[in-house]
């Protein structure tokens, strides 16, 4: 859209008597020769940005074409989620190959036309967003095309429907084991569930190394030299800028990251002994509560400041309320709703998926789906009555928001204007949700904010954050060097181990060789999922939490502010969603925060009570690893 801010300058200063020293009629001549060539200016970029241009024409054809593509793929990829069977598999198989060749044939067009001289900048910016937003590029070849779809189809499949059996009729999900390491303090037992899980992946291996060679053909076809390069061209700035942003990122928030391990290890080894949890050595993987060891919180009973302290936790009150799946849901929209935002559409709640269905089997790993740009929109997840879930459908929701408030801009920019801001949305949101918050909505009885409790409640908070950032940055670490080949086959795992060991400070319980193919044990590997974006979510949510709590007038520490029932905090989260990616995300930060660069500094301030209290407490110890 044309930018009209400059043209009422204008007009103000024809209206106002001091805007300089010439004389009236000078003036007037001036103004009204000012006016005219802005709106030749505007009429010309109009005319230049018009659909009726080749540019324009083009568009409206990639556009509709990729939605209608688009609506197919998610339609059958929901059916298959939602009920994994040979069949769904077999029919995601088959659209997946009829997508994947429209795709590429788009694709190939796209690149042609963006080489041509295009006058209007919003088509060119929409061209090169289509461009770095294939996350699986196929293949010219018809035949690898429906290889890729094959062989993702079975990697993604496979995780759904991983199951390990120690007898005929004694069997475990993903559920039941993460269920063990999140509540055993055996460690024979968590041994054992790390182990199941991670073991059913060996045999993925080769699919995973096809499936890299075939993405990677796809991204040369495209004039890339590798997928890696695909990823990193959608940020706005040089891969070399972007990497060396993060990198900075991480060296800010670092001294944080070692502060929290070296307390969680001191007190993993006091129970579990020095053994076991050595004091100057990375920390076993599995006895962090998580099968990827991501998110500490689940230890959080071994490592609790301050025990007497009363626990300011969702779950007694959703229990106490026999509150169901729909209606946790609807608390979470209400929240939205106080910021003055829509409600969300009724198909919403028909469509979603709430909880596991019965009698099938499905990738819980919850989601939100845009499933057409223009409002059928979804979760699928299988909600339980916990803390944990009623904050993840909070998450969710933030990305649907998104999509319903940005689902007015052409395709190419119904997204955020960077990875890490859709991410981001939902988890700031969460931040609103503090103990004050629960209690009024009677979620908790009551709450004492003293400084026990808050430091309490800090490092629950920073066990699934703060501990969260280095495996955020590993994954795609691990998954650059892959696609670009510095890492080869042959060296998967060993390259695995030894970016966590590095980064995240953690170890595997035992050897694990290049027989196992550990990676293939998170979903987003398999499910070919960029995974940047939930570590640049974590650093921003804290960037947008501070300014939507200024918006809302808040004075205080950052971490106790709600920005709960307020309207000026929603129209600045509005005004954001609803520009989508038709913005460098650079323009976007700055609207909201008043700064143009990503900053951990507000993450920082955040933690800065917890960060007193675990320099205390390491005082004594030698952190590192």
């Amino acid at each position: 859209m044309a930018n009209h801010r400059w043209v009422w300058s204008l007009l103000a200063c024809a209206i106002l008597t001091g805007c300089g020293g010439a004389s009236k009629a000078t003036k007037g001549e001036e103004t009204m020769s000012a006016l005219t060539e802005a709106s030749a200016s505007e009429q010309t970029a109009a005319d230049l940005c018009s659909d009726e241009t080749p540019s324009g024409q083009f568009l409206l054809h990639v556009n509709a074409e990729l939605t209608r593509l688009g609506k197919i793929t998610w339609d059958s990829m929901w059916t298959y989620m939602t009920d994994i069977r040979p069949e769904t598999e077999a029919a995601l198989t088959a659209t997946q190959e009829v997508t994947m060749a429209g795709r590429a044939q788009i694709f190939k067009d796209v690149l042609a036309f963006s080489e041509q001289d295009i006058a209007c900048e919003d088509h060119r910016r929409q061209l090169s967003r289509i461009i770095s937003d294939i996350t699986m590029p196929p293949p010219r070849d018809t035949a690898k095309q429906q290889q890729l779809a094959s062989v993702n189809a079975k990697l993604v499949g496979h995780y759904g429907s991983a199951t390990h059996c120690v007898e005929e009729d004694k069997c475990f999900n993903l559920g039941d084991l993460s269920k063990i390491l999140a509540t055993s303090r055996d460690e024979t037992e968590l041994r054992f569930a790390w182990l199941a899980w991670h073991n059913m992946f060996d045999d993925q291996k080769e699919l995973y190394v096809d499936f890299v060679n075939l993405v990677n053909e796809g991204s040369r076809d495209m004039g890339f030299n590798s997928l890696t390069d695909v990823w990193l061209s959608g940020y706005d700035m040089s891969s070399d800028a972007f990497r060396a942003d993060v990198d900075a990122l991480w060296e800010e928030l670092k001294p944080l990251y070692t502060a929290l391990h070296c307390y969680v290890r001191a007190k993993l080894a006091a129970h579990y002994g020095t053994e076991l949890v050595p004091l100057d050595k990375p920390m076993p993987a599995h006895m962090l509560g998580n099968m990827w060891a991501q998110e500490w919180s689940n230890v959080y009973d071994l490592v609790t400041p301050y025990p007497d302290a009363p626990r300011l936790d969702a779950t007694a009150g959703i229990v106490a309320k026999n509150m169901d799946a729909i209606e946790m849901s609807k608390s979470a929209e209400a929240f939205i709703a106080s910021l003055g935002m829509r409600e969300l559409p009724e198909s919403f709640w028909t469509n979603s998926m709430f909880v596991k269905p019965e009698g099938r089997e499905v990738v819980c790993h919850a989601s939100a789906w845009d499933m057409d740009t223009k409002g059928d929109v979804r979760i699928k997840m299988c909600i339980e009555q916990t803390h944990d879930s009623y904050f993840t459908i909070q998450h969710e929701l933030g990305h649907i928001y998104y999509y319903l408030y940005y689902n007015h801009l052409p395709l190419a920019f119904q997204r955020g204007p960077n990875d890490g801001f859709h991410e981001a949305i939902g988890d700031a949101l969460t931040l609103s949700m503090t103990p004050r918050y629960l209690h009024q909505i009677g979620l908790l009885e009551s709450f004492e904010v003293s400084p026990e409790t808050t430091i309490n409640e800090q490092l629950l908070s920073a066990l699934e954050r703060v501990a969260f950032l280095p495996f955020g940055l590993l994954i795609d670490s691990w998954r650059w060097r892959v696609f670009d080949g510095s890492t080869p086959p042959e060296g998967y795992n060993a390259a695995w181990w030894k970016l966590r060991e590095e980064l995240q400070g953690v170890s595997a319980p035992e050897f694990r060789g290049e027989n196992h193919f550990d990676p293939g044990a998170k979903y987003h590997v398999p499910g070919n999922t960029p995974y940047l974006r939930y570590f640049l979510a974590r650093i921003l949510q804290f960037q947008l939490h501070k300014a939507l709590c200024e918006a809302a007038g808040y004075e205080g520490p950052l971490h106790e502010c709600s920005i709960y029932n307020s309207k000026a905090a929603g129209d600045k989260l509005i005004a954001l969603l609803s520009v989508g990616a038709s913005q460098p995300w650079q323009d976007v930060l700055e609207a909201l925060t008043g700064t143009r660069e990503m900053s951990a500094q507000a993450m920082l301030d955040y933690y800065a009570p917890l960060m007193a209290f675990l320099n205390e407490q390491n005082a004594a110890l030698t952190c590192g690893y």
